[in-house]
């Protein structure tokens, strides 16, 4: 019975101690990555970067994953983004799920968010 207990304290320290889970769009620096964490395939995956620029993929597997530089975001004048002179404001993904229907993730902010994803990069803060 000591031990159940001593064990059932260990996990609960544990889990008290681990980090929140990340995000299912990540920036690292000038470094994107799209984590599909569902059980669902995505479909006509459009990322939006500032409402502006844009990078797509066709489909992003279930538990599947995916990165892209912020360099490889093209406007429709075919102008790319470019970190060290723009800031990140805004990043969504809008996709389709097997049935049909819409997902979209919208990533938030916050002021520390925006200064790590400035970091090593050279930005403007």
């Amino acid at each position: 019975m000591r031990r159940l207990a001593g064990a059932i304290v260990a996990v609960a320290a544990l889990v008290a101690c681990s980090s929140p889970p990340d995000q299912p769009l990540k920036l690292d620096g000038n470094l994107l990555t799209v984590d599909n964490r569902s059980n669902q395939n995505w479909t006509s995956v459009e990322i939006w970067l500032n409402s502006y620029y844009r990078v797509t993929i066709p489909s992003l597997l279930a538990g599947g994953r995916f990165t892209v530089t912020l360099d490889d975001f093209v406007a429709s004048q075919g102008q790319r983004f470019d970190l060290r002179r723009m800031p990140v404001r805004d990043l969504r993904l809008a996709a389709k799920l097997p049935d049909g229907s819409p997902i979209e993730i919208k990533k938030e902010f916050s002021a520390n968010t925006l200064v790590d994803a400035f970091k090593g990069v050279g930005g403007k803060r």
